[in-house]
């Protein structure tokens, strides 16, 4: 694995730290990704679910372009998006990706995203000018490299270190879990319908729809300034679960959990963050 400037850490806070920026070197990744009506809020903004998804299918356009010659299946244990600024209805978007940091059986890909020439102030006719300043989001992805047969991490192979370890250079992340799965007494607790719409080919819960249920609780006012969203993954969501979302918001973060049967199969938080940071 080829060195970097970048420094090797393992104790990185994923729900403070910064995001690692651009390597210097090794393999990236970029397509341009249009906003479409169908992906943003009735005021334009590009929800936080649509945006998950654009990332992830970059993230499948990178590895097709790779092609590698060993199968190899993944499953995401965390994800992290920072919206400085957030895009809009028919703003494009270029997105780039790269490998941030490299664990013996996980890897975390990086991507980040920003406007090319700024978005319409209002949903009407292009003509009425591009004066919203344009989109900046970074997004880290922390996946698990897994065995299928076995059903466990499997080590990652000399092939992909060989395409994606230059641009991670010496950075080790780790793989646990950063937000307390218990659900506190003053949070409020309501079914939520698991929809087929929900489901991807593994008939689970797509890991972008887990954001749809963060946009529901999240003010609007929120998105004036910047904010950092953290979702820890752990068993999926099936076809025909009885799923359970609770949620508590206070001045500043909104936790939400997910639980199947008293059990919390994911968590996540979305947090307000100073200007600037």
């Amino acid at each position: 694995m080829t060195s970097s400037s970048r420094p090797a850490r393992d104790a990185e806070n994923p729900l403070v730290d910064p995001l690692v920026p651009l390597p210097s070197q090794g393999r990236t990744f970029t397509v341009e990704r249009r906003v479409r009506l169908g992906d943003v809020t009735p005021d334009g903004r590009l929800r936080l679910d649509a945006l998950a998804r654009y990332c992830q299918d970059t993230s499948n356009d990178d590895t097709r372009d790779v092609e590698l010659p060993e199968a190899m299946a993944w499953v995401v244990r965390r994800t992290v998006i920072d919206v400085i600024r957030p895009a809009h209805w028919d703003e494009v978007m270029a997105i780039t990706t790269f490998a941030g940091g490299l664990g013996k059986r996980w890897a975390e890909r990086r991507l980040h995203a920003v406007g090319v020439e700024g978005a319409p102030r209002s949903l009407g006719l292009p003509e009425a000018g591009r004066t919203r300043p344009a989109a900046a989001i970074e997004v880290a992805t922390l996946w698990v490299h897994l065995d299928v047969e076995a059903g466990r991490p499997k080590t990652l192979s000399d092939t992909f270190l060989e395409h994606y370890g230059p641009s991670a250079g010496d950075r080790v992340v780790g793989a646990r879990r950063v937000l307390p799965v218990e659900v506190p007494d003053d949070a409020v607790v309501a079914p939520w319908p698991v929809r087929r719409a929900d489901l991807d080919t593994l008939g689970h819960v797509n890991n972008a729809n887990y954001f749809a249920v963060l946009e529901e609780f999240v003010p609007e006012s929120w998105w004036d300034g910047p904010v950092r969203a953290v979702l820890d993954y752990g068993a999926g969501v099936p076809a025909g679960a009885e799923l359970r979302v609770a949620h508590r918001r206070g001045d500043t973060d909104l936790d939400v959990w997910w639980t199947v049967e008293g059990t919390t199969v994911a968590a996540g938080r979305l947090s307000r963050r100073p200007r600037g940071a």
